[in-house]
């Protein structure tokens, strides 16, 4: 689990029972957009290691995805 995630869970409860000050509202946007970026790392990252092969056992992988499995084997072997 994303350990910030129970700050965002904790600030979401008082929002909703109590409101937050302006200094927990901003904290609660920095808390949810570090969030969100770690969870965007963590679905390229399983992207990275995708391979799309169509019924006839062809590599129909996306140029995109491609590029960036080369990048992610670059930066290994550096």
């Amino acid at each position: 689990m994303i350990p910030i995630l129970a700050r965002i869970n904790e600030l979401a409860k008082k929002e909703r029972e109590e409101g937050l000050t302006n200094a927990e509202r901003v904290e609660q946007q920095v808390l949810r957009e570090d969030y969100l970026r770690e969870i965007r790392g963590q679905v390229l990252h399983s992207f990275s290691g995708l391979k799309i092969v169509d019924p006839l056992g062809n590599d129909v992988t996306p140029e995109k995805i491609r590029i960036k499995q080369n990048e992610e084997a670059r930066k290994l072997l550096h």
